[in-house]
This record gives C-alpha cells, sequence and structure tokens, in this order.
C-alpha cells in the first residue's frame, strides 16, 4: 500500500515526488516518457534552469528523487484506476501491474492540438512555439507570425510587440472585424486572411508561410494558438470535474482548489492537466510542490 501513486512524472509530477519524498511517504511516480516539452529546444523562464533542454531537466529531478529511499519511479502508463470502498484507490498499469494506494497525483501532462498546417509540427517547440513567455526571448527581433483567429488571435500579436516590431497576424481563412483591424494597425500589427497551404524551412528551421494561393510570407518564427486536451479519461473516471473554463484559451483543465485538490476525497491534480491557463514549467513545479504537500498533510492527518 503506496501513501501515493503518482500519475505522470513531468515537472509536476517529478516536484511532488520530491515534496512526498521529503515528508518520507511512500510514493510511486509512473511515467510514459512522452512529455509534453519534449520537442522543445530548451527551457524558457524556469529560475535556476533558464536556457537548459527539457530532457537534461528532467535526467537532474530524477537523480535528486534518488536520494530519497521512499520515492520510486516507474517507467509505464497506467491505464485504470478506481476507488475502493474503503476509500484507497487501485491503480492498474498496461504490464498488467496493479498496485494498491492511499491518495493518487493527477500529472499526466496535456496533448497539444495545434490546426493541421503541412510542415507546422516539423517545427513545433522551436521556431514555432505556443507560449510567449516560454519562447519568444529566443526568437525576439525576428519577423514573426501569429497563427490563431479571434480574439485569442489579436492579443497574441498585440503581445508579441515586446519582442519583436515585425508581426504578422494569420487568420487562415477567418474574418478580422473592423475594430480588430483598427486596433491591429494601431499596434503597428499587418494581417493577412488568406487560407494557408503550409509552412516552409530547411529542417526544423521556419523560413516563410505559403498561402493557398500560391504566395508567401517570410517568416523565421510563429505563435500558434494550440488548444489543450486531457491525455487519458483517468480524471473523469475518478470522479474529478474537468472542464473548458474560456473557449478562446480551450484549456481542457481539471478542476481543482488552491491546494491542488479536486474534490474527490484522496484525489489531486497538478501541472498543465490542472491549469486553466497557458501553461509553464515554472508553474508545473510550483503546482507540483502544492499538491504534493497537499497530500501529505491529508495523509498525516489520517483520512
Amino acid at each position: 500500500m503506496w501513501d501515493c501513486v503518482i500519475i505522470g512524472a513531468g515537472a509536476a509530477g517529478l516536484s511532488a515526488g520530491l515534496t512526498l519524498g521529503r515528508a518520507r511517504r511512500t510514493t510511486l511516480a509512473v511515467d510514459s516518457g512522452r512529455p509534453s516539452n519534449m520537442v522543445a529546444r530548451t527551457i524558457g523562464g524556469l529560475l535556476g534552469h533558464d536556457g537548459r533542454p527539457p530532457l537534461e531537466y528532467y535526467a537532474l529531478a530524477r537523480a535528486e528523487l534518488a536520494a530519497y529511499p521512499s520515492v520510486e519511479l516507474a517507467d509505464g502508463e497506467i491505464t485504470a484506476a478506481d476507488r475502493q470502498p474503503d476509500g484507497t484507490y487501485a491503480v492498474s498499469l498496461a504490464d498488467g501491474r496493479r498496485e494498491q494506494t492511499r491518495t493518487v497525483l493527477l500529472a499526466a501532462g496535456m496533448d497539444y492540438r495545434y490546426p493541421p498546417v503541412p510542415g507546422l509540427a516539423e517545427r513545433w517547440g522551436g521556431d514555432v512555439f505556443h507560449c510567449p513567455f516560454c519562447h519568444g526571448w529566443e526568437v525576439r527581433d525576428r519577423p514573426t507570425a501569429v497563427l490563431a483567429a479571434g480574439a485569442v488571435g489579436l492579443h497574441g500579436a498585440l503581445n508579441l510587440r515586446a519582442y519583436t516590431d515585425d508581426i504578422t497576424l494569420l487568420t487562415n481563412g477567418a474574418e478580422l472585424s473592423g475594430a480588430q483591424r483598427d486596433q491591429l494597425a494601431a499596434g503597428g500589427v499587418k494581417w493577412n486572411e488568406r487560407p494557408l497551404a503550409g509552412v516552409e524551412g530547411a529542417g526544423p528551421r521556419l523560413r516563410a508561410v505559403t498561402f493557398a494561393d500560391g504566395t508567401e510570407l517570410a517568416v523565421s518564427a510563429m505563435l500558434v494558438k494550440a488548444f489543450l486536451r486531457q491525455r487519458s479519461t483517468l480524471a473523469r473516471d475518478l470522479g474529478a470535474t474537468v472542464s473548458i473554463s474560456d473557449e478562446n484559451l480551450g484549456v481542457e483543465a481539471i478542476t481543482v482548489d488552491p491546494m491542488f485538490r479536486t474534490g474527490v476525497p484522496g484525489l489531486f491534480a497538478a501541472g498543465d492537466a490542472a491549469t486553466s491557463i497557458p501553461p509553464s514549467m515554472a508553474a508545473a513545479v510550483a503546482s507540483g510542490y502544492l499538491a504534493g504537500a497537499s497530500a501529505a498533510v491529508q495523509l498525516a492527518a489520517g483520512y
């Protein structure tokens, strides 16, 4: 019987594991090895690790957890979880292993779903990115496109003015309102409403976007609106509330309170999966710490 099983060992899961390990709570963290930022060249904005490659960060974090004998890291995937009549949980792994635990902490991250524009996936995490605070500094002063429609596109384009003065909003066929055009013009932002055919470049580098009419726009960076969705049904299966609080942001998050409790006894959630705002490594580490501490407090209280 574990004190806590953590589903996912990315930034949030590892942070929670460290907190629980230091609280001398027996903890099993199970990870499928698919961190959402694996394709990113570097981490941006995480104090003490700014500019570090994500996989290097995870290796360092795992080494830190190895110092705590009550914490075990396992590679694998949890396929099912059930709350038992006595309030504990049973979790099943894809390899047939079954574990019992007093608490569960969901930290499996999110799936990033971006527009199906040819060539975009090959450049995702580098010249093509979803968060200006995570990647904007690395592409500063470049000719930059923003691929998004509506209010999200407008705000994203205007926000990028801190990074570059050469910005073009691409709506991919959606039409801007007169008021939106006026706002963009006042902010010195260009726009193009034509449908896209793809993005071009050498290898992972971005050189230009191509339009359906065959013309091109030279850009070397692109901010893209991505929708974030839960990677599995586990949160819902266990009775947690999952909702999209803002249609513009499009983040399908597990609902938690300030201490990352889901409202289901013994069930916690942290990281990208439990934030209704665009996620970051720094936020994931912080939420993992709070969720781990919250679980430790509950375990100490004996309920």
